[in-house]
């Protein structure tokens, strides 16, 4: 009888010992800065993005929230990065659908997507639009799909690089339409939007926020953009519905994750505090005002969104034999 009541008590300064810690820990996260890592270049959408949603963290939180950028293999480095990070709620990663193409382009990865992250929320989707040189002899996407029809093999599409959004998101259509162009890969969706602007390049694509000082000065002509209803942006482009494709849409999205296993409770605090950061009027906007309107999930919701785009695009790239290197 004295033995089991040694071994209960020992059970119960073990437990103090080692659980309460660590229940303690969780319910006073934050005690630190907490870093999100963008996998872009500076002043990238993705970029500039992050650090809004930090500056209202930091707020929010009580402690400091920095960017750190880590630029490279198609967002890989990053994404590897927060995948290896401790699963303690210090390090965030903000990424968009490159998060989902990148199974299907780069066979190797160092970490699963689905597996290896816990999907927090969207942030922001912005709508895809096909753009071209003014002085290309179409005014619709109709139009376009039908030059290149006649003209198979001739005309030439401009991307950010192979495997990127940009591309697989145009080859998507492409796919759809039975389209033959020639791929033009540039290093970022800015690079290949001046080579069509120069009349080197066709046409292109990208979210709405990039062309759009473009599109006004009449550099480039809008043929058509994804979603629903039209952007306020720009309301005179239809959308690929109106425009006779309504079974194509490949909107970008924006959204954060964190590594898996991180404890629940700071999970549900996290999305809790990055939805009420990208509702607040100053965060909302600076998403609408680059046309891309704040839009927020459940972790659920958003881990059925990768799983559903990681089988598309890979789907796409067998169909197709595409290749991204």
């Amino acid at each position: 009888m004295k033995s089991l009541i040694v071994a209960f008590f020992s059970g119960i300064v073990l437990f103090g010992a080692t659980g309460a810690p660590s229940a303690l820990a969780q319910s006073s996260w934050p005690t630190k800065p907490i870093r999100i890592i963008a996998p872009t270049v500076s002043s990238s959408f993705t970029d500039l993005a992050a650090r809004i949603i930090a500056s209202e963290l930091t707020q929010q939180l009580g402690q400091q929230v920095i960017v750190e950028l880590r630029p490279g293999g198609g967002t890989t480095i990053g994404a590897a990065l927060v995948a290896k990070s401790p699963a303690d709620g210090y390090t965030l990663l903000i990424t968009e659908n490159s998060f989902t193409v990148t199974p299907a382009t780069y066979p190797n990865l160092s970490y699963d997507p689905v597996k290896d992250f816990i999907h927090l929320t969207i942030v922001g989707v912005a709508p895809t639009i096909l753009w071209a040189r003014p002085d290309l002899p179409v005014k619709s996407l109709k139009e376009l799909v039908a030059l290149a029809h006649d003209r198979p093999g001739m005309l030439t599409f401009a991307s950010g690089g192979h495997g990127t959004t940009s591309h697989l998101a145009a080859e998507l259509f492409f796919d759809k339409t039975k389209m033959k162009v020639v791929h033009v890969p540039f290093k970022g969706v800015g690079a290949s939007m001046m080579e069509v602007i120069a009349g080197r390049v066709d046409f292109g694509g990208s979210s709405i926020a990039t062309p759009i000082p473009h599109i006004q000065a009449g550099r480039l002509r809008p043929l058509a953009m994804t979603g629903r209803a039209r952007n306020p942006l720009l309301p005179d482009v239809p959308t690929f519905a109106e425009a006779g494709y309504p079974d194509y849409d490949a909107p970008i999205w924006w959204g954060v994750v964190m590594p898996a296993g991180t404890p629940e409770m700071i999970v549900t605090r996290l999305h809790k505090e990055i939805v009420s950061a990208v509702n607040k009027p100053r965060l909302k906007e600076f998403f609408a005002s680059r046309g891309a309107p704040v839009q927020t999930n459940t972790p659920a919701e958003f881990t059925r969104i990768v799983e559903s785009e990681i089988r598309m695009w890979k789907d796409l790239i067998l169909r197709t034999g595409i290749k991204v290197e």
